[in-house]
C-alpha cells in the first residue's frame, strides 16, 4: 500500500450484519443498489465523485409510482391525483433515491470521492480514490457509468462503450412559460422528420402537479448532423464518448441553428419549447454511448446499470434495466458475502442478468444503426422514449 493511502473503515456502522459492499457511483443504479444491498443485510459506501448532480431535461420511460416506492420504501410525500404519469425527470428521480439513501442509517453516500482504480484479493474488494483513500469491503460493485473505472478490471479486453452515431439535444421548460395559445398534449409525442427524430414529453412540476398548464415539458431531439462538432469539443475521441456537451459550452451558432431548423420541423407547441430552451441557453448535447457486455463480474467486482451495460435511450428500458441489476445482486448476496461465499453469489447474479441485458443493448443497437445510418427507416424500428416498461429487461 503507498504511505498516500489511508484505509477506510467501510464495515463499522453494525458489525453483526452480513457483509460489506463499496458502491463507486452515486446515480441512479448505484442509489438503487445501495438501497437493495441495505435491504439484504449489507453494509454499504457509496462513492461518487460529483459533489452535485445537476438538474437536465432528460426523461425516464415507464418510471411508476409503485417501482419508486418499492426501491425507496417511501411512499411519495405530495400527491397529486391527476399524475398518471410513468415518464419523470431524472433529476426528481434521483432526488426520490437520494432521500433515501441519507434516511438509511447502513448506507454511507461520500461525495467528492473519484475512483482511481479499484482491486481485489482472496479477502475482500477495494476502491482507491484520488485522494489516497482506500475503501476495503467484501465486494465492490461499479454503477459509475458508461465510462467505468470497474469496468477495466471486470472486463479489461473490452473496457469502452462505443459512440452510436447521434446526439441527444435535450431541454426543459416549465409549461406557463409557453403561454395559453397551445393545446397542451396528455401524453409523450413522437415525430419523424426525414434524418431527425423529436420526442416531446409532459412532466410532472416540481411540486408534483401534473395539471395540465402546470407541468413541465422536456424534449429529446435525436440528431446524427453534428457528430462533428462532438468531435472537435472532445465528447467523442475515436470510437469512445468521453463526455457530454455542457449546456455552457454549446456554440451559440449551434443553438441559433436548432432553433432556426426547429421552425421547420416540427409542430408549433414544441417549436416554442425548442425556443424557449435557446433563449436561456438551456440545452444539453448527450452523445449515445452504447456496449454490449460479455461479462458483469470478476472475483469480488461486478457491474450495475450503465457500467455493466449501455442501451440507446430508444430502448426506454435502462431505469428498469438497472433496477432489476440491483435487486438481482442483492438478492444473490443475501446469504452472505463473505469468505467463499462470494464468488458464487456473483456468479448466480452473472447467470441470470447477462444474457438479458445483452439482448436489451442489442435491440436498441438495431435502432442506432438504421438511425445513424438510414434515418427515414427508423421508424419501424423504434419506440417512444417514455412509453414502456418492461419486467422482463
Amino acid at each position: 500500500m503507498s504511505t498516500k493511502q489511508r484505509s477506510v473503515s467501510v464495515g463499522s456502522i453494525r458489525r453483526e450484519r452480513k457483509g460489506t459492499a463499496v458502491v463507486v457511483g452515486a446515480s441512479l443504479s448505484g442509489l438503487m443498489t445501495g438501497l437493495a444491498l441495505s435491504r439484504a443485510g449489507i453494509d454499504v459506501t457509496i462513492l461518487e465523485r460529483a459533489s452535485a448532480f445537476p438538474h437536465t431535461g432528460a426523461a425516464l420511460g415507464g418510471v411508476t409510482e409503485r417501482m419508486l416506492e418499492h426501491i425507496t420504501g417511501r411512499a411519495r410525500t405530495v400527491r397529486d391525483e391527476t399524475t398518471h404519469e410513468t415518464c419523470q425527470t431524472w433529476s426528481a428521480v434521483h432526488a426520490r433515491l437520494r432521500t433515501a439513501v441519507e434516511a438509511d442509517p447502513y448506507i454511507r453516500l461520500r461525495h467528492a470521492a473519484t475512483v482511481r482504480y479499484v482491486g481485489q484479493d482472496v479477502e475482500a474488494a477495494w476502491a482507491t480514490t484520488v485522494d489516497g483513500d482506500m475503501f476495503r469491503a467484501d465486494v465492490v460493485i461499479g454503477a459509475d457509468g458508461h465510462r467505468s473505472v470497474v469496468r477495466r478490471s471486470v472486463a479489461p479486453h473490452h473496457p469502452d462503450a462505443t459512440f452510436a452515431g447521434y446526439t441527444i439535444w435535450l431541454g426543459l421548460v416549465d409549461e406557463p412559460a409557453i403561454g395559453t395559445r397551445h393545446r397542451w398534449p396528455r401524453d409523450s409525442d413522437i415525430f419523424y422528420r426525414g434524418r431527425d427524430c423529436l420526442i416531446g414529453y409532459p412532466l410532472s412540476s416540481p411540486k408534483g402537479s401534473f395539471s395540465p398548464g402546470s407541468r413541465q415539458l422536456g424534449w429529446a431531439w435525436y440528431d446524427t448532423s453534428r457528430n462533428d462538432l462532438l468531435r472537435e469539443k472532445g465528447c467523442v475521441v475515436g470510437e469512445v464518448v468521453q463526455h457530454s456537451l455542457r449546456a455552457a459550452d454549446v456554440p451559440e451558432t449551434t443553438l441559433r441553428e436548432l432553433e432556426v431548423e426547429a421552425s421547420g420541423l416540427w409542430p408549433s407547441l414544441w417549436r416554442d419549447v425548442i425556443s424557449d430552451s435557446v433563449e436561456r441557453r438551456a440545452v444539453l448535447g448527450i452523445p449515445i454511448a452504447e456496449y454490449v457486455p460479455d461479462r458483469l463480474v470478476n472475483g469480488r467486482l461486478a457491474l450495475v446499470g450503465d457500467a455493466a451495460h449501455v442501451p440507446t435511450p430508444m430502448t426506454g428500458s435502462g431505469f428498469s434495466m438497472s433496477l432489476h441489476d440491483a435487486e438481482v445482486v442483492a438478492e444473490a448476496v443475501a446469504a452472505g458475502v463473505r469468505g467463499p461465499r462470494m464468488a458464487p453469489a456473483l456468479e448466480r447474479y452473472e447467470r441470470a442478468r447477462l444474457g438479458r441485458v445483452r439482448a436489451s443493448v442489442q435491440s436498441g443497437q438495431q435502432f442506432s444503426r438504421s438511425f445513424a445510418g438510414q434515418a427515414a427507416g427508423a421508424r419501424n424500428a423504434a419506440q417512444p422514449v417514455c412509453c414502456r416498461w418492461s419486467r422482463r429487461s
